[in-house]
């Protein structure tokens, strides 16, 4: 991801401090300086930065402050909280009631992303069990209509459309009164884009806003022209009431870093931001973690809701088991399975503070994905009394026949699912340990409920199995300590790490 080099160097800035014997005001200035330019760099507007340095200066002032403050500390705050406000409103976007129709209607200009920006928000509602599906109302541009039958097909997506209706308002008012009969509660209205701003397209998007009053106007926006995004904004703004935006496109340019701030100064939510080409690849937008992310700080938060998401309290069965130190090989299937759910692999690093977004390149996140889907498929064709066994492994060691008929149906070497199978022995191991720690499953404040030593016993199990890439960048044991502690704090239950632990396993070469 391109922003995350205006990360890296905006946190090179703020290392600077640490280096520095004495904090002064020329290491203030040369810190600041270095921001700037980076900001500059990343097309944030010259009125903005401006505005950012000063504000940084105004509150720190050296003469007046205390001789016990740490002034790194002080600094670091500043330049943190001013880092917040260039890419916040400050106004609340629209939330969705479930229970209900919520009708959205989505405008922007062509090319910008905005058909498959629908499908994206329609399968984010979708995954969270929402009743969502998509209207094609753009009848300006030739293939839209296929598009959005292509996507919402693949998507498994209920969508509405007409090749013989020229009429968008048409096609909009019955999509929206269809499915608001069959009881849906996400319906997205995609309407007609063009190659600029013209007249007959602010008349068409107001003629379809007052046929489906929509209970919410998504504006969809083209990272790669920087900061003219604001210009577009307020441009859309005075025609119809945008009530939030989505930018596109922030995983393949420099100039994201000024769409961001562009849009925020027109005082327009910015609720998702869409950093690839696959449908996974839309990302809640919120000011806070997306600049401790940025920074490389983590976003626990976005970690443990990405955890939360999969539900993973409700499987009690697997949670008594895990308590009684069993794990079986469908067990291990059913947290592959989980993996996958919780999205790209890189989105989930940059959760986790130390890593950047950009640490699995996308070539080794495909191949981390790749692999799993095979340990996968090794899997489907093992039997049930493999899969059930409480000690699977012994059955592949003791009958190599049973090798032989899963490397044949599933179409890979005996070699390949030897390992598979040392790799759960590894995780059986782990678990056993974990049924062992009184108090892991407890919640709240890991350090109160848990022994410290067969705590540090379990971590050093796990630390044996991680990928040294992800254990390093963590920081090594006492890094992966205060993950595991702040995830079991957060999501208080015991799978949060097993989970993750099983990334680190994808992510194996």
């Amino acid at each position: 991801m391109v922003l995350a080099d205006l990360g890296r160097k905006i946190t090179s800035a703020l290392q600077s401090l640490s280096k520095a014997t004495v904090i002064n005001e020329e290491v203030l200035n040369s810190m600041l300086k270095d921001i700037c330019a980076a900001l500059l760099e990343a097309d944030v507007n010259i009125r903005l930065v401006k505005k950012l340095r000063e504000n940084v200066r105004s509150v720190i002032d050296f003469e007046e402050m205390a001789g016990g403050l740490n002034k790194r500390r002080m600094i670091q705050s500043a330049v943190f909280k001013e880092l917040v406000k260039l890419v916040d409103p400050g106004v609340k976007p629209f939330q969705p009631v479930k229970g209900r129709p919520n009708v959205i209607m989505f405008v922007g200009l062509q090319g910008s992303g905005k058909t498959t920006t629908c499908t994206k928000l329609a399968y984010h509602y979708l995954k969270k069990n929402w009743k969502s599906c998509l209207v094609c109302a753009d009848t300006f541009r030739a293939g839209a209509y296929d598009q959005v039958k292509q996507n919402c097909t693949k998507a498994r997506i209920p969508f509405y459309g007409s090749y013989t209706e020229v009429d968008p308002v048409v096609i909009a008012q019955d999509g929206v009164d269809m499915f608001k009969k069959e009881g849906f509660e996400f319906i997205i209205v995609d309407t007609s884009g063009r190659h600029k701003q013209e007249e007959s397209l602010f008349e068409e998007m107001l003629a379809v806003s007052n046929a489906i009053k929509p209970d919410n106007i998504i504006f969809v926006m083209d990272a790669t022209i920087g900061q003219a995004c604001e210009g577009q904004a307020r441009a859309f703004k005075e025609k119809v009431d945008i009530g939030s935006v989505i930018i596109t496109k922030l995983d393949g340019h420099a100039k994201g870093g000024g769409a961001l701030s562009a849009v925020a100064a027109t005082n327009s939510p910015i609720i998702f931001i869409g950093t690839g080409e696959h449908i996974d690849d839309l990302e809640p937008f919120k000011t806070k973690p997306f600049i401790s992310k940025l920074l490389g700080m983590g976003d626990i938060e976005g970690l443990i809701d990405k955890v939360n998401e999969l539900k993973l309290d409700d499987n009690e069965e697997l949670l008594e088991k895990i308590k009684h130190g069993q794990f079986t090989l469908r067990d291990m299937y059913e947290q592959f399975q989980n993996i996958m759910k919780m999205g790209p692999f890189s989105q989930i690093m940059g959760m986790i503070p130390g890593f950047s977004q950009d640490f699995i390149s996308k070539g080794s996140e495909q191949e981390s994905m790749a692999r799993l889907k095979k340990l996968m498929t090794m899997m489907d064709s093992m039997n049930d009394g493999e899969l059930d066994n409480r000690d699977g492994a012994k059955l592949f060691s003791k009958q190599n026949g049973r090798v032989v008929r899963v490397a044949q149906g599933s179409g890979v070497t005996e070699r390949e699912v030897k390992e598979l199978i040392a790799q759960y022995t590894k995780f059986a191991a782990v678990v056993k340990k974990m049924g062992g720690v009184k108090g892991l499953f407890k919640g709240g404040d890991m350090a109160k409920n848990v022994n410290p030593t067969q705590m540090a016993k379990l971590n050093q199990q796990m630390a044996k199995m991680m990928d040294p890439r992800v254990l390093h960048q963590m920081g090594g044991m006492s890094g992966l300590q205060n993950m595991m502690r702040q995830l079991q704090q957060g999501a208080a239950g015991g799978l949060g790490g097993l989970g993750n632990l099983m990334g680190g396993f994808g992510g194996k070469q």
